[in-house]
């Protein structure tokens, strides 16, 4: 998840970097080709085609950043929207999504030996056994998806092959969800950093944009005048 994280970072970070250079291109156009070719169109009123023709593209080029730049910072602005929004649901109905999340969990281990599901299968089997928990609340859940007695053999505190079927086995005790909200807890302040690193990023993203979506409004008003 980190990794994840870090990763969006990484191509948000690049996508600023990208806008920069634009917004410098875009000023080096204004002042070292647009004004010049201004004023050798007033001068050269005869040669105004060629002149005319590049202002044409400048001027292009100008408005597709400006609506380019517009469109940025709605973009993040409703990504923020909802995060908050999200965010805040998620606090005012947390016992509803923790129970929901569970019985979704509950009704996945169905699953688990399904041809087609061979992925499901490996991510239950490296999550018991990393983590040494068993079902989503307890082993008893395997019983109830499988319609039998019998759990993964990475439930088993003494692996070996069939063990799950060995009802004198021990099995591990503590559910998988309870390992995750510990992991959870246990990481917390590592995750809110995160958060908040995205955040950062998030409103540095738009007062950016809408620091150059301003600068070009304002320079497209100085070629009109």
């Amino acid at each position: 998840m980190a990794r994840g994280c870090l990763c969006c970072l990484k191509y948000m970070m690049f996508i600023f970097n990208l806008i920069f250079w634009v917004s410098h291109i875009l000023n080096f156009l204004d002042f070292c080709f647009v004004l010049p070719l201004q004023k050798a169109e007033m001068i050269h009123s005869d040669r105004s085609f060629p002149v005319s023709f590049s202002l044409s593209i400048v001027s292009l080029t100008s408005f597709f950043l400006y609506i380019f730049f517009l469109q940025f910072f709605i973009v993040l602005l409703i990504i923020l929207l909802a995060e908050l929004i999200l965010l805040i649901l998620f606090f005012v109905y947390s016992d509803k999504v923790s129970e929901n999340a569970k019985q979704d969990l509950k009704d996945g281990l169905a699953l688990y030996n399904t041809d087609n599901n061979i992925g499901l299968r490996n991510a239950w089997n490296i999550i018991q056994a990393e983590w040494k928990c068993c079902g989503v609340t307890g082993y008893t859940d395997w019983h109830e998806a499988l319609k039998e007695k019998v759990v993964p053999d990475r439930c088993c505190q003494e692996h070996y092959q069939e063990c799950g079927r060995n009802s004198t086995n021990m099995f591990w005790t503590r559910g998988c969800y309870e390992k995750v909200e510990e992991w959870l807890e246990d990481n917390k302040h590592l995750l809110g950093t995160i958060g908040m690193c995205i955040l950062v990023v998030q409103l540095l993203g738009m007062a950016f944009s809408m620091t150059l979506f301003h600068q070009i409004h304002r320079s497209g008003k100085k070629y009109d005048a």
